[in-house]
């Protein structure tokens, strides 16, 4: 959290010129773990077809293999608690948490954990690509490809105590019956339920204090 707060606050108060992207650097090869104070994880899933529920998972972690020189050869492997999860619902005499993370649909106290490691990584643009990888969600494993964008990062920065540090947003789907979950469905041709697909969304900064810093130039 002091991190956090310390980066955000150098950076307001940081002269806009010295901060120029270009006088950053890129990101050098190496490993590059999860900022989870920069990191979000949601999940959107049809309810009763009248709105799009939205929950998200609060703890997870992610270690990243990154090489902007050779980007199809990256990977990355994540955990996250599903424990963790979050609702927000808003009468506390309820607790939907609890239902959601329990036998009925995620089955935390059997299934503690979900994981994702990739397999593959195809480039679709200059800045975008899929990455393919093997989810393990209910103690069932399937691969599930993600959409992903990179959106930049630095070398160093002297007010960043993170070092290196490297950006990217990722979406991607999957239907919760292949894992397992079924409770609530609707019946075929109705949306009288809670949905089948369930759409996620991931925003990320990863950093590496141990890169190694550009050279100043010379004058």
């Amino acid at each position: 959290m002091f991190r956090s707060l310390f980066l955000a606050a150098t950076l307001a108060l940081a002269p806009l010129p010295s901060l120029a992207q270009e006088d950053l650097g890129t990101p050098p090869a190496g490993t590059y773990k999860l900022d989870l104070s920069h990191g979000r994880l949601i999940f959107k899933v049809s309810h009763l077809g009248f709105s799009t529920y939205i929950g998200l998972f609060t703890r997870f972690d992610a270690t990243l293999t990154f090489d902007p020189e050779a980007p199809e050869t990256m990977s990355v492997t994540a955990t996250v608690d599903p424990k963790s999860l979050e609702t927000h619902f808003p009468d506390p005499a309820y607790d939907f948490n609890a239902q959601l993370t329990g036998p009925e649909f995620l089955d935390a106290g059997q299934f503690p954990e979900i994981t994702f490691t990739s397999t593959a990584v195809r480039l679709t643009g200059e800045t975008t690509a899929e990455v393919t990888g093997d989810l393990t969600l209910h103690g069932v494993t399937k691969p599930v490809t993600m959409t992903v964008t990179y959106n930049g990062g630095w070398a160093h920065m002297p007010m960043d105590p993170g070092g290196a540090r490297a950006g990217f947003s990722a979406r991607g789907a999957l239907n919760r019956s292949d894992f397992g979950i079924s409770f609530g469905l609707p019946a075929p041709g109705t949306t009288m339920g809670v949905g089948d697909r369930v759409e996620f969304e991931i925003e990320t900064e990863f950093s590496n204090p141990d890169a190694p810093k550009p050279e100043a130039p010379k004058p």
